[in-house]
Order: structure tokens, then sequence, then C-alpha cells
């Protein structure tokens, strides 16, 4: 095939464009003279003629309002014309050289992706700013360390054959894309060819890119982060299991140290987490994972963790399902009551805060009940926590693939739940089985089911009350009141059930909040700032009750998704909340996995920093109390990272883009 035949029928040019009237007309104009026979424009959203220019000057004018040059490039490259074998791809700016489109023709026949070299001429490297010549030296070499392929620059003006352009599967949509295009080009073995060209300086428009620092900063961080992205495909198989053997390897190291008494155990403890922590980073830059790799890790990794000394508060569990079943209420009566001294095993010195009487929701103390009457032992009380927390894993790997991952490998749920034995597993499967009923119905059978378990999860946990209100007043704005006010029964019936229940049982005794809650205190954030000049706030915490209503009306009113919204309740009941306990966090991690947000992705690990509180008791019979710079290590990550995350999906809804995955290797699908 010679030049002048792929310059004819079987050639598109595409040409992002936003703001640039003055020169849109001269390219599309420029191009047609030298043989290209059909332009398409995508106009960016552009607030000036652009698109009016450019239909004038011949081309077909395509609108795509949400910024990003690779949206805009991706959009015009679809629904292209059967008799299309080519793409040419240029800028709207006046900056390409348009007479080497004959050169990039001529060089078409033997290979599938043509690049124009800016840098090869002098001219070309002239006309580029600092950062550009920069940026394009570096981004190669680094092409060229992972793919063994040499390429010389960036540049906008590319020839590239339509199979190969569709073989590609381009999935970024802003700054990423030219180098995107590159790599997949050495993924897929494709022949690339290099042709030197002239390059001038804009001739019109605002550069969106190099003519400002924050633009070169932002292109700069997206080119660079898409090559990394590719670099963890590369190595996808070797990271898969190195991230499962050090999380498996970490639980291992982690399992003799569980008794924080023995203060040499929580120094032991925290270096297994590391461990199975670096696993967990590493599987964030996984793509796809076979089912049996996700599961046998989740599920070894737990059983590992089974025998390990638990957490104080399980035992508390046990001890109150085996007093009700003989004939006594948790709510009435305190362990250490000298009426229950009858009752008392070799473990009843392990029952936390033998002054204080339950505090658990009704629907929890009947779980414990039910429990304990089937098996009042440690080990059936865990294997019950471990399988709700296995039914979270199944319940967002089936929704969310291998983005599961965030939780089912979070060293922090592992131990959580199987070493330290919470029950908050129960709580955190009927919460998730409830927001992924609820947010994909679309019958009101379904929305109604979705209440239903969101309801289970307030009973057994009163944290989840804010959710239930969510879903409530979105089913009153979508679907009238009568729906509501069957789904708000519906959230109520669990609880009024389960209280019926017990009620019938050991008559009517007040479940309200005991003493103990009004002055604990544990890790926590802003009410641990506030003491710092309003010393009586640490014994009055209720004050923080105000803000944190506050802010769950304000999210009410704003948020348009259960996930969004349930992110922030907990983000904001960490935050405000005196007493916070490690475990409190895997209530909101799951919902990483739709939403990757880093600061509960981060948590799993700086959660750790918690039983630090463990070792100075054990160590130095100190108070409960943490240092500053634990203070910052705990709180840092989560409340940087959530904002970090916050605000990038805040400023892709602004542009109308979403934040789309790359595809994965052929060899992991």
């Amino acid at each position: 095939m010679s030049g002048g035949e792929v310059l004819g029928a079987g050639v598109i040019a595409i040409i992002p464009a936003f703001n640039e009237e003055t020169t849109v007309g001269d390219v599309v104009r420029g191009l047609l003279a030298r043989g290209v026979r059909l332009v398409r424009v995508a106009d960016n959203g552009s607030t000036d003629r652009t698109a009016e220019v450019a239909r004038a000057a011949g081309a077909e004018v395509i609108t795509e309002p949400r910024r990003g040059y690779g949206q805009a490039c991706f959009t015009a490259g679809e629904n292209l014309p059967a008799e299309i074998e080519w793409i040419l791809f240029c800028d709207a700016d006046g900056s390409d050289d348009l007479d080497a489109i004959a050169d990039l023709s001529a060089a078409a026949p033997n290979a599938d992706l043509v690049l124009g070299n800016r840098r090869a001429t002098a001219a070309g490297r002239a006309a580029m700013t600092p950062a550009q010549n920069f940026g394009n030296w570096l981004a190669p070499a680094l092409l060229r360390l992972l793919y063994g392929h040499q390429y010389a620059d960036l540049g906008p003006l590319r020839l590239v054959r339509r199979t190969s352009y569709e073989a590609m599967a381009m999935q970024d949509r802003g700054f990423g894309w030219t180098v995107e295009m590159q790599a997949r080009a050495c993924e897929l073995g494709l022949r690339i060819a290099e042709v030197p060209v002239k390059y001038f300086p804009r001739r019109g428009g605002v550069s969106k890119v190099s003519g400002t620092i924050n633009g070169s900063v932002r292109a700069g961080s997206v080119i660079l982060g898409t090559i990394g992205a590719f670099a963890l495909r590369r190595w996808q198989t070797p990271m898969m299991v190195l991230a499962a053997l050090l999380i498996v390897g970490g639980a291992v190291a982690m399992a003799p140290f569980g008794t924080f008494r023995d203060p040499i155990a929580v120094p032991f403890f925290l270096l297994a987490a590391a461990i199975m922590g670096l696993g967990f980073v590493l599987s964030w830059g996984l793509r796809t994972v076979p089912v049996v790799v996700v599961f046998g890790v989740a599920v070894i990794a737990r059983l590992v963790l089974l025998p390990m000394e638990p957490g104080t508060d399980v035992w508390r569990y046990v001890w109150e399902g085996l007093i009700q079943n003989a004939g006594y209420n948790p709510y009435a009566i305190a362990p250490w009551s000298d009426s229950l001294a009858a009752l008392r095993t070799d473990w009843w010195v392990k029952v936390n805060h033998p002054s204080i009487s339950a505090v658990y929701p009704p629907l929890t103390e009947l779980i414990f009940r039910v429990l304990a009457a089937i098996s009042p032992t440690l080990i059936f009380f865990k294997l019950t926590i471990m399988a709700a927390d296995l039914g979270v894993c199944v319940l967002l790997w089936r929704r969310f693939g291998t983005a599961a991952l965030m939780y089912a490998w979070n060293p922090l749920v592992i131990y959580v739940f199987t070493g330290g034995a919470h029950y908050d597993s129960w709580f955190v499967l009927a919460l998730v089985a409830g927001w992924l009923v609820f947010e994909k119905a679309e019958t009101r059978r379904s929305r109604l089911a979705g209440a239903l378990l969101i309801g289970v999860s307030v009973a057994i946990k009163y944290v989840s009350a804010p959710i239930g209100a969510f879903i409530v007043l979105a089913i009153c704005r979508r679907h009238g009141w009568r729906e509501a006010g069957c789904a708000t029964a519906l959230i109520a019936l669990p609880f009024l059930a389960s209280l019926a229940v017990f009620w019938s049982q050991f008559g009517v005794h007040s479940i309200a909040a005991s003493e103990f809650s009004q002055y604990a205190r544990s890790a926590e954030l802003l009410p641990r700032l506030v003491a710092e000049f309003w010393e009586n706030s640490t014994r009055m915490n209720s004050v923080f009750v105000l803000p944190f209503a506050v802010f769950v009306l304000w999210r009410l009113w704003r948020a348009q998704s259960l996930r969004a919204f349930a992110e922030d309740v907990f983000f904001a009941l960490y935050v405000i909340s005196p007493a916070i306990h490690a475990w409190y966090f895997t209530w909101a991690i799951p919902f990483a996995a739709a939403s990757r947000n880093l600061g509960l992705r981060l948590v799993g690990l700086s959660g750790f920093v918690y039983f630090l509180l463990e070792y100075q008791v054990a160590a130095h019979a100190g108070e409960w109390r943490q240092s500053g710079w634990e203070v910052a290590l705990m709180w840092g990550p989560l409340v940087l990272g959530f904002l970090w995350s916050r605000w990038r999906e805040s400023a892709a809804t602004r542009q109308g883009r979403p934040r789309l995955p790359m595809p994965a290797p052929a060899s992991l699908r």
C-alpha cells in the first residue's frame, strides 16, 4: 500500500478541541487539502465558536461535554464508518506539522502505529517548553525500562491502524491517553514506527497543559501514574503470588501473639500486621485475581488466626448468652454480681468491665443466647463471626469482583473478626447485604428487602440507624410516602421484634446507654482536640452528639447514593466519637470495594496503631491514652486519604467523566 492510498477514503482525522475557534478551521482545511477525506472534530465543551468554525471548514463535529483530552479522542473514535482503516490524531491549536502527514502515511504499510517525533528536529525541540521536553524524555525512558522499546516522544500527531486501535481498548480519559496508547502498543506487540516532524508554538487558544504550572504538574502526574499502572499490570502474577504469601505468612506470624497482657506480644503482633499490610498494599495493583486465589488467601489467613487468643469482648458475648439461658437478664445484673457466682467458669475472669451490665442491643443479646444454647464455647462463637465475615467477602466479590480484595485481604478485617473475635461482622454482613440489595433495587419488593436488611443491621448495632433514615428519605422522594412508611416499619421491625421477645422473657427493663458510655474515652480524634482547651468536655461525651447529628442531616439532604452517604457518616462518626476502637473501622471498609477510597484502605494499616494502647498498659501500667504521634499515625492516613479521595471523586463528577479501570491482562481474565 502506498502513502497515497493510506490518505484515501480509508482514513479519518480526529481532532480534540476546546475553545480553539481561531485555529481549528485552518487545521481542518489543512488536513482536507492534504488528502484526508474525513475530519472529525470532538468539541470538548467549548464556550466559543469552535464547533461552528470547524463545521464551516468541512469537519464533522461531535459534541463531548465531558472534559478530558482522552475523553474527546475516545468519543470521536466511536461509530466510525465501515470503510475506515486508519485513524489520524492531531491537535486543533495549529502546532502540528501537517506536511509530515505524507511521511506518516509512507511509513504506515509496515507499521500498526506511526508516531510523529517532535524531539527528532531542532525546530520541534525549540518549540516545546522545558517541561514538555523533560516529560517527553522521561516517559519514553520509563516505557523502555518497562517494555524494552525505545520511544522518542509522546507527540499528539499519530496514525494508528483501526484494528490495532480497537484492540488497545483505550481506558484513560485525560492526559494519560497518549502514553496509554504507546504502552498498549508494546503490550500487544504492534509494529511501531516514528517519523521526525516539526512542531510549532500553538497559534491560538490557551494551553490546557504546558501553558500553566498547574496543568504541567497535573499532566505529568497522570502520565507517570499511567506508566506506574502499566508497570503493575506487567508484574501481575508475581505480585499476586507475593501479596498472597505475605498475607498468609503475616497471619502465621501473628497467631501466637494475641495475649496483649504480655508486653512482649504487642511488638511481634504489630510486626506481623506490617507483613500482612505489605501484601495488602501490593494487592491494590492487582486488576484481576482468580476466585480460587481470592478466597484461598481469605480463608487460609482467617483459619490460621482461629486459634489465636481473642480480645476480651468475646468472653462477654459467651457469658451473656450463658446467663440468659440460665434465666438472668444481662441488662439488669452485672457479671460480678454474687447471684451469678454459681455460673462462673474458669474463663469468667476474662470478661471485661464486670461491674457494668449489658450494653448490646436486644437482637445481639438474643444471638448470644442462641449461640450459647448450641455451644457456649469460644471456638463456636469465633466460627460464627468468621462465617459472617466470609459472607461479606462473597457479597462483595459477586458485585465488585477483584475490588473485593479491599475487604477480603484487609489485615485489620482479618485480625479483628477471626483473631480478635468481635461480633461486628454480623452487623457488617446485614449492612452490606442491605446496601447491595437497595442500590440495585428495581422493584418495590427489592427496595423493601434492602430496608429490612438495614433494619437487621440497626438492631444488631445501632450505628447504622442513619443509613436507615437515608433509605426512608430516598424512597419517599422517588416513590412516595406510602412506600416510605412501609420501609420505616421494616427497618424498625427487627429491633422491635427482638425487644418484644426479650421483654417477654425477662420483663420490662431499661436498655438505655450505661453511665460508662457517658465518660469512656478511647483513641478519639476531635474530642481529644477539644479537650485541649475545654477540659470539662472529657466528662461530657454527649456534647458530641449535636455536631454528628447536624452532619448526618446535611448529608441526608445532599448525598446521592447510599454508598457515599454511609462512607461519609461513618467517617464523621469516627472523627467525632469520643470512644473509638480499631474494630469500628471495619464498618466502613466494605464500601472501599466500590469507591476504592484511599483513607478506608489505609486505615486497614494505620488502625493497628490502636494496639499500642494495649502495649503501654501491659508494659508500663500506663493510662489508656494515645500519645500525640500515635494519634497522628492512626488518624492521619484515614483523614487525609479519605478527604483526598472525596476531592477526586467530586472533581470527576463535576467534569462528568467516570474514573474507569484499566483492562486486565489477558492472562488473568
